[in-house]
């Protein structure tokens, strides 16, 4: 399930891209597959380090970089086109980044920002890697979408490490141009998702027996594996009107 688009991001071949917070390795597998470029990913969980890495090994049959074998993507068997991708992962905290200044030419952070509560410093230490005409793409949970799981459940947020904020965009926006970033771009995605989660905080985010919601998760993820022309075509429609996420793209200045 892809949030950014990496072609609004720009990332060409010969970068260095880092996604922060990168979970499960959502952007980060697609960035490795986007361009011939180095990804970083980092995030504060070692299992969701390692679950990146295992995407990775299964992608080529049980080894990260041995071509031949069959995986999800058997058509990589070019030794040398394996060669001009790379990849790093690492645990680490988006307060105190673990690289020197101007490392990355292009950063995600996807639905991370709304888990910090010093976001602020979170987008100092962004600022600070991202190379100077570097390209930025952050993600957070839409405001009224957002607001609506907040007041049907204080569940879906009063969880260990859950949402401790809802973003209002001129805020977040506001705080990273004041590191001199410009903002240059915005879309919303997975208008989809939004009426699940309203479902899930109706009727209990931690209840698995609901068959209404359990249908539609079903429904969400023929979605998200076969890309039908529908969901497609309902997506196109229901991003802009109640997308879970809106998506900010910025520019670092050569100054």
């Amino acid at each position: 399930m892809q949030t950014v688009d990496l072609n609004t991001l720009g990332l060409k071949d010969g970068e260095r891209a880092l996604d922060l917070g990168c979970g499960r390795g959502r952007h980060v597998h697609a960035m490795y597959f986007h361009a011939r470029c180095h990804v970083v990913g980092l995030d504060l969980g070692f299992e969701d380090v390692k679950h990146t890495r295992d995407g990775f090994v299964a992608a080529f049959g049980g080894s990260d970089a041995t071509p031949g074998k069959p995986g999800l993507f058997p058509a990589w068997t070019d030794p040398d086109e394996i060669e001009k991708h790379h990849y790093s992962l690492s645990v680490g905290n988006a307060l105190q980044l673990p690289f020197a200044d101007a490392t990355f030419d292009k950063i995600i952070c996807s639905e991370v920002l709304e888990h910090i509560p010093d976001y602020r410093q979170a987008v100092s230490e962004i600022a600070r890697v991202l190379k100077p005409g570097g390209t930025l793409a952050i993600s957070v949970p839409r405001f009224w979408t957002e607001w609506v799981c907040w007041a049907l459940s204080d569940d879906y947020h009063n969880e260990p490490g859950g949402h401790v904020r809802i973003f209002k965009e001129s805020e977040l926006k506001g705080a990273v141009e004041e590191k001199g970033l410009r903002h240059f771009y915005k879309h919303f995605a997975h208008g989809l998702h939004s009426p699940y989660w309203w479902l899930k905080c109706a009727f209990g985010v931690k209840r698995e027996d609901v068959k209404i919601v359990n249908l539609y998760k079903r429904f969400l993820e023929w979605d998200i594996l076969e890309r039908p022309w529908l969901t497609r075509t309902l997506e196109k429609v229901a991003g802009p009107l109640m997308g879970k996420s809106v998506v900010l793209y910025f520019t670092k200045g050569t100054a």
